[in-house]
């Protein structure tokens, strides 16, 4: 269950932890819990979430 709200300046995705990337847990980006669920902002000027393979990333 990933939820993406498009917003001005960047992406909020809502997540379960089983759906978190590695970016996303690490907590490179920004992230907040509440409950069993997963607040993630991506900001526009951040740089694109790449896997840690470094491959594309089908999620954006």
């Amino acid at each position: 269950m990933a939820l993406r709200i498009k917003l001005p300046g960047g992406m909020l995705k809502v997540k379960t932890y089983r759906e978190l990337r590695a970016t996303e847990r690490d907590r490179r980006v920004p992230v907040r819990k509440l409950g069993r669920l997963y607040f993630i902002w991506w900001a526009d000027r951040q740089k694109s979430p790449q896997s840690s393979t470094g491959g594309p990333n089908p999620d954006v």
